[in-house]
């Protein structure tokens, strides 16, 4: 079975920074995006690896970890072995725990492991394992604009102790980039009856092809000729729930000015009122004119001679 190599698919060398990386990431994101090629199934594939890359080699730790171990990087302990316990294949380790720990009476034995080890003063006693709580897990997910801006479910992948588990996490509508989400007694099992710890859950918010988010409110750019800007016309715009919407362009509108779209933005919580979509107007000139349009232009400018920037910088 062929193994992934993480920076091949983000395009980078093993000695990037984590700026190129994450810059590696947003492009892959953007080109490969569901909602950009909603007709390539490829693309979401190369959407999912890229982001499982990214959830490897844009943390420290786990970086670190592959770095040595490779794509088995989840299945070795910090000491740089397998995780496991002392039993393999069914039967015990051929180690003297004894021996390891010191035979003078140092260590109990019968406290560490409770009980497995008969024999002697200690061996008679009977002793109650002390109740522990399970340790606390971290992951990171990468979850699509769409989402993360209204809501869904997301399947993360959990590695406890050897055993693999798909988690349905929740993600509540308007969660922000770097945003945890808890899941509680979803971490290591406790021990002698403790409770588990929690998993939390870091999310990472993949680009969006066209759309970007300030605070509740969403923007898109959208752009129009010379003539729409200055006679007014009607724009399709895309909006992120609702489809397709028509709104007016008022005649004599300037490039950067903001359309404002009311309760079409993103909706940050249980209550509270979603914010705007705002369509940022970007005039675009045309780069090659005919005799026929320079000289409409020509006398346009003949009669409306007076320069926008007259009297900014007197």
């Amino acid at each position: 079975m062929s193994q992934k190599n993480y920076y091949q698919i983000l395009g980078v060398s093993r000695d990037a920074t984590q700026e190129q990386i994450r810059k590696a990431f947003k492009k892959l994101a953007r080109e490969n995006h569901p909602d950009a090629k909603k007709d390539d199934p490829a693309a979401a594939e190369r959407f999912k690896e890229a982001a499982e890359a990214y959830d490897v080699l844009g943390d420290e730790d786990k970086r670190k970890k592959y770095d040595q171990f490779g794509e088995n990087w989840k299945h070795f302990g910090q000491g740089g072995g397998p995780q496991g316990n002392p039993f393999r294949n069914g039967g015990p380790v051929d180690v003297d725990l004894r021996d390891i720990f010191g035979g003078q009476g140092a260590v109990d034995l019968e406290e560490l492991f409770g009980g497995m080890f008969g024999g002697g003063a200690r061996g008679a006693r009977t002793r109650t394992p002390r109740t522990r709580r399970g340790e606390d897990l971290a992951a990171s997910i990468v979850v699509p604009f769409q989402t993360a801006a209204l809501g869904g479910n997301f399947d993360l992948t959990v590695d406890r102790e050897g055993t693999t588990e798909v988690l349905g996490v929740k993600i509540p509508p308007g969660i922000e980039d770097g945003q945890t989400i808890r899941l509680s007694g979803q971490g290591q099992p406790g021990q002698a009856g403790g409770a588990a710890g929690d998993l939390r859950v870091t999310v990472n918010v993949a680009p969006h092809p066209y759309f970007r988010r300030e605070g509740s409110n969403l923007l898109i750019d959208v752009p129009v000729t010379i003539t729409e800007a200055a006679l007014g016309t009607r724009l399709d715009v895309p909006t992120l729930k609702d489809g397709i919407v028509t709104m007016t362009l008022p005649p004599g509108t300037s490039s950067g000015a903001k359309l404002r779209l009311k309760g079409k933005g993103i909706a940050p919580g249980r209550g509270k009122n979603p914010g705007d979509q705002l369509v940022v107007i970007k005039i675009v000139a045309p780069k090659h004119l005919d005799d026929a349009a320079k000289e409409l232009l020509e006398q346009f400018a003949a009669a409306h001679p007076q320069s926008p920037r007259d009297h900014i910088w007197s």
